[in-house]
């Protein structure tokens, strides 16, 4: 197997080595990380007792490639809490416990009457399923302006600090589009996938969300990242940012902003789409210009720290999302503390607040006084917190999570097409097939499969 040159110390290209390593022990691989730091988006800061997640705070344990990998790496997964199944909405000024079955969305005081009937008539609305068709369009075709408001936009805030006005359902949430593709709708679609699992005597839950429990480790997602890299070895170097990619012969030359160079048969660029579009500007010009159309909105993530008897509220659940309606300074807190052990010390909660996103970048670059104060003056309004944090740290990722809005399924079956033109050149990571750390170890195990067995 020619050497194979990994551009990207995020967990797309961690792992990706890690796999092909597995399948061929003898692979010649190099990491190359522009950074000093690995994890990319993973980011675990320890300080003062606390731990904090500047970036991503878990995954889901209901894709199995990942939990293979803790197996391979020999790491112990850590659920998160039961109380952290309580979720809440900031809706018309008051904190909202989010339905969590048929009977307590009855219940709920979160959608008026007429919002709850409109859910309910959702198996009468006629299919449609277009190609393309933003989240916040599908939402209210489906279920309403109400639950589209006060549901899908916060949730979309959560997941990928997006704007579901430009977000694309079918690339963003491929399962919802697919039951009213196949189904006609949403809860006919859960209806008759239920009863077939219940007919295959499997008891697993169908839901038009991710599903899964939130997963994580005790010394939090950092543990994954230093696995990896001890079991990388000298394989992983930091500091090296790639500048440009050349064709030599039947290989590539990575140049780096150094001046040095590197050649490789197999190149895989698992950074970031924007830093992948200009590796690849001397090699294809189109190409580079299709994968920077991806859009990043800029994200900050704030942590602060209390003394438990400064806070008054009871922190038994995740946190809060809050609806783009309520024009708020801030996307939602999360109660780290109470979702996993060990993220704050004795005596101590600690709270993780996230600003800006698509909707709200220019938020997130606020300086550190201004997205302190009003972060500070949301979480006093909000949850009744009127005292100083005891501890504060701020996290910002000036180019966050990749959108996959409306046209982004064109984009890479464009983008397939025009790498193909190229042996043993692929782009990865989270920009293209999958945002979230399961998506990544997924595409990273498909992606070994086929270099090794060099079927790309």
């Amino acid at each position: 197997m020619d050497r194979i040159a990994i551009v990207g110390g995020g967990i797309s290209g961690l792992s990706l080595a890690y796999f092909i390593l597995s399948k061929d022990p003898t692979a010649d691989i190099v990491v190359f990380e522009s950074e000093k730091r690995l994890g990319g988006k993973i980011w675990t800061d320890k300080a003062e007792g606390y731990l904090c997640e500047g970036g991503v705070n878990g995954f889901l344990d209901n894709r199995p490639k990942t939990l293979d990998l803790s197996t391979m790496i020999k790491l112990t997964p850590l659920r998160s809490n039961d109380a952290s199944r309580k979720r809440f909405i900031f809706s018309d000024r008051k904190l909202q416990r989010l339905p969590e079955s048929p009977p307590s969305f009855l219940m709920s005081g979160l959608l008026s009457l007429p919002g709850r009937l409109r859910v309910m008539a959702e198996p009468f609305i006629k299919g449609d399923a277009r190609d393309e068709e933003t989240l916040a369009a599908f939402a209210r075709r489906r279920l309403g302006r109400e639950a589209y408001e006060k549901l899908i936009d916060p949730m979309a805030s959560g997941i990928y600090a997006g704007n579901p006005e430009t977000l694309s359902l079918r690339s963003c949430f491929p399962k919802v589009y697919d039951l009213e593709k196949k189904y006609g709708g949403l809860i006919r679609g859960m209806i008759r996938l239920q009863k077939a699992r219940k007919k295959a005597g499997s008891g697993e839950k169908v839901g038009a969300g991710p599903g899964g429990v939130l997963t994580s480790y005790y010394q939090g997602m950092a543990e994954m990242v230093d696995a990896l890299k001890t079991a990388l070895g000298d394989r992983v170097r930091t500091g090296f940012k790639a500048a440009a990619l050349d064709r030599t012969g039947r290989g590539y030359t990575l140049h780096f902003s150094d001046g040095s160079g590197f050649e490789a048969g197999t190149v895989v660029l698992a950074a970031p789409a924007y830093a992948a579009s200009e590796i690849l500007k001397p090699i294809d010009t189109r190409l580079s210009r299709v994968i920077s159309g991806i859009p990043y909105p800029s994200l900050s993530v704030v942590c602060f720290g209390y003394r438990k008897e400064k806070v008054k509220m009871s922190l038994d659940g995740f946190g809060f999302l809050v609806p783009s309606r309520e024009k708020r300074q801030i996307l939602g807190t999360l109660w780290d503390s109470s979702i996993f052990p060990n993220r704050a010390p004795e005596g101590h909660v600690l709270l993780r607040t996230m600003v800006g996103g698509a909707r709200a970048s220019v938020l997130a670059r606020e300086s550190d006084p201004k997205l302190i104060a009003s972060v500070r003056s949301e979480v006093a309004d909000i949850m009744g917190i009127k005292a100083d944090p005891d501890f504060i740290r701020i996290y910002r990722h000036e180019m966050a999570i990749p959108q996959y809005t409306v046209g982004h399924l064109d984009r890479m079956t464009e983008i397939d097409a025009l790498l193909s033109k190229y042996n043993n050149l692929h782009v990865s990571g989270n920009a293209y097939r999958g945002i979230g750390v399961n998506d990544c170890i997924e595409n990273s195990w498909k992606l070994a499969e086929k270099i090794v067995e060099g079927t790309v």
